[in-house]
Formats: C-alpha cells, structure tokens, sequence
C-alpha cells in the first residue's frame, strides 16, 4: 500500500513538474493548499488521472465546454483548484468562478476588468448575490480576447445550484459560443463547470451544448492517502472507508464530528430533508434501494422518486459506462453494494443510504 502512495505522489510530482518544464514556465507548480477542516489544511492530494485530463484540456484546448457532475464533496472544487494553478503556469489568463466560496478571480491582467468586477463584488453580501454575477464570467472572457489574450480558461464551479436547469444550460452555451465563434481569434480555450445538481446536468445533455463527464469519491488508495493526513486518534480506515465510500467532505464532517457516525448520519437525514411524510411515501421503494439501488433502474419505478432522490442530492442517476473517456479521474467499480453502487443508479456515498434507512427505521 505505502508502494501505491509512494507511486502516486511521484506521479502527481512528476506531471506538475511536466507542465513548469516543458512551458517553460520558470518555476515548479504548486500543489494547493484545501481548506478541510476549521484550522486544517491538507495539500492537495492523489487524482493523478484527474490532473493529466486537466494537462490535456490544456494542451489541446476543449472543443465543447465539460460539465463535470458527482456527488456532492467528491473533491471536483479541489481538482478544479488545482487545474486553476496548472493553467496559470500553462499561460492561461485564467477566470474562476465559485459563488459557494464566494470566489471570483480574473487574472487576465486588464486593470479595467479587476475594477468592475471589485466594484461588483462590493454590492454583494449573500451567496445568492454573488451567484447572479455569474454572467460576468462570460464577458470577462470576451474583453480579454478584444485584449488580444490568446489562452483563456473559464472555470464555474458549483454555481448550478443557485440556477434555474434553463439558466444553467444558456450559461453553458454561452461558453460554447465563446469557443466556437468569438470575437477574435484565440490559441486555446478550456472551459470547465461542476456540478453536483443532476437535474441540470440532464437540460444540457439534452441540447448537447457540452462534454458531460462523470467525477466519483476518491479511490481507495488516495483516500487512505488523505485519512493519513489528518491528525490525532481516528477509528481504523476500513471502518471510516466502508462510511465515506471515499468522499473528502464526509471524512471531513466525521473528523468534525469526532468520528461520531451517528451524528453525521441525523445531519444528513436533517439536510436533505428526509421527512416522516416522504419515508411514508416512498417506504417501498426506499427499502428496496437501500438494498439495491438498481432497483429504481426497474421500468415501473416513479420518476417521482427519483426525481426527489435526485434533486436532493441523495443519489447519482444514469451511472456512465465505466470507459475512462466518459470519466474525470478514476471511475468507480462497475458494482459495489457494499458502498451502494450499482450498475446503473449509486447512492452518493454509503452515509447517505444510511440516512434513508435509518430514516425508515426511525421514522
């Protein structure tokens, strides 16, 4: 296991050190530092295949915007921070957008730019506010090719949530349009967007305005990597892998939580809004995926359902064929029930299957 560790931050080092290189950047790419837990960073961590994906979006450019969806705190923020410092020392004028982070930054060096987006910044005081300056990535993007700058990269993250499915779709072909017919002529673009919202995710497949790619929780071996940063007495990493199914954020709420899985499940119960009226409803059919999620892959299982399954974030729907084209980073195994994945539906970790059934036990 320390073999496949070792492996694995040669390789990252390795690809970070590529990039300075071969560009000539002049100086060696950092990794970035996470926020993880109140008074706790961790540098960024495994995701060797997720960062030479972002090496070839770089090199080549993306044809299509790519939406990358999964569940909820697999990581996509921290690869997507990661990629902003590979593109800057790729020589990207790089604009990142994340109105959870409350995070707009534009390096694209026209002071003019800096300005309006500071003086925009300074009207806002919710992340609801912040989000509705999303459009302002667009024109960002637009007065830095009328500035002559020949690499852009536009990077949304995680603002799909505070949008309509239909906005989020006309922001996305936006982004397609600064590709396929700008203003002026550019070298590359990369243009990327995450999400954990599935409804959204399924309006732009629908138009086929961008390369939709699927992210999961983190491999076994990373993860293991990441439970061995974090500091003081923790319960063994078989016990903690069996829980988080390999999800940074709910290592984080358990290491919050001291460990305690019991609090982090009547969280989740409490957040996604899992009430004595929709166990009641759906008791049937919950107990059965809880089970199998696969079940509500059955031709009479209500669209109802897993509509709400969906919109809140509970399960991920129409798994993609693990073809690592069709994924960023590594896929998941093609079935795990022991983590609730199936075939074709997985719930977005194993705490979140408990959460249902306990729910259906308690409630």
């Amino acid at each position: 296991m320390l073999g496949k560790h070792l492996y694995t931050e040669k390789l990252l080092e390795e690809l970070l050190h590529r990039a300075s290189t071969a560009h000539e950047c002049g100086s060696v790419m950092k990794r970035v530092k996470i926020p993880f837990a109140p008074s706790l960073e961790v540098e960024f961590t495994d995701r060797e295949k997720g960062v030479e994906q972002v090496f070839e979006w770089a090199e080549k450019g993306t044809g299509f915007p790519v939406v990358i969806y999964g569940p909820e705190g697999c990581g996509k923020t921290s690869l997507l921070l990661q990629a902003v410092e590979i593109l800057k020392e790729m020589n990207y004028n790089v604009i990142y957008f994340n109105p959870l982070r409350r995070r707009f930054e534009a390096e694209v060096g026209i002071e003019s730019v800096r300005q309006a987006i500071l003086d925009h910044l300074k009207q806002v005081s919710t992340e609801h506010e912040f989000a509705k300056l999303i459009w302002l990535v667009i024109d960002v993007a637009v007065e830095a090719l009328k500035h002559g700058k020949k690499r852009i990269a536009i990077i949304v993250d995680d603002a799909f949530q505070f949008m309509g499915v239909k906005e989020a779709a006309a922001l996305v072909k936006g982004m397609l349009e600064i590709i396929e017919h700008p203003e002026e002529s550019y070298e590359r673009i990369v243009a990327v967007a995450a999400t954990s919202e599935g409804l959204s995710r399924f309006e732009i497949g629908r138009h086929r305005w961008a390369e939709i790619r699927a992210m999961w929780n983190m491999p076994r071996e990373g993860f293991e990597e990441l439970y061995n940063r974090i500091p003081g007495p923790k319960p063994s990493f078989d016990d903690v892998w069996r829980l988080t199914g390999g999800n940074p954020a709910l290592l984080s709420r358990l290491y919050q939580a001291r460990w305690d899985a019991n609090a982090v499940i009547h969280l989740l119960i409490e957040d996604k809004g899992i009430s004595p009226s929709f166990i009641s409803k759906w008791r049937k059919w919950l107990e059965e995926a809880v089970r199998d999620p696969d079940t509500l892959w059955a031709p009479d299982a209500p669209q109802e359902l897993i509509n709400e399954l969906i919109e809140r974030n509970l399960i991920v729907y129409i798994m993609h064929r693990r073809l690592e084209y069709r994924w960023v980073d590594t896929p998941p195994p093609e079935k795990d029930l022991e983590l609730g994945i199936g075939r074709h539906i997985a719930w977005q970790t194993p705490l979140h299957r408990e959460a249902i059934k306990r729910a259906l036990q308690e409630l």
